[in-house]
């Protein structure tokens, strides 16, 4: 690993990951520790701390992606709708210092508490439903 940072060894492929997209600018994997099912994490290639420092023509090629991988995984399987979380810092929950997007499925009538809670992932399952959801 070029730096300690586990987002870029997993970009460069030296931590394996449920990959469901990938091309030039982001890669886009699920979470092992997911808020729901489907809960996928979409980075940047290149290293940026946060959003602050992520270039703008950067920041605006993820987020087109953001857009497209969120209504595959809505489209996929399939949801009622979805949250995109993304923490800037500590304060913020941000507990890889690496700028990412949470894609996060959700079921239900929106009557409920909204929660964001992480659950261990059963990595079988993990692999299933990363290639029901993987994108050409």
């Amino acid at each position: 690993m070029k730096n300690d940072c586990v987002f870029c060894a997993i970009s460069e492929g030296e931590i394996p990951c449920f990959k469901v997209y990938e091309d030039d600018l982001v890669l886009a994997y699920l979470d092992i520790n997911p808020f729901s099912e489907g809960h996928t994490l979409v980075i940047p290639k290149a290293h940026y701390t946060c959003l602050l420092d992520t270039p703008e023509d950067v920041l605006q090629g993820i987020v087109a992606r953001v857009k497209k991988i969120a209504a595959h995984i809505k489209a996929t399987l399939p949801c009622d709708g979805f949250n995109v979380l993304q923490n800037n810092g500590l304060a913020a929950g941000q507990t890889v210092p690496h700028v990412h997007f949470h894609i996060i499925p959700r079921t239900g009538d929106g009557e409920g508490e909204i929660t964001f809670e992480n659950h261990k992932g059963d990595m079988a399952h993990l692999a299933q439903l990363a290639e029901r959801i993987r994108m050409a």
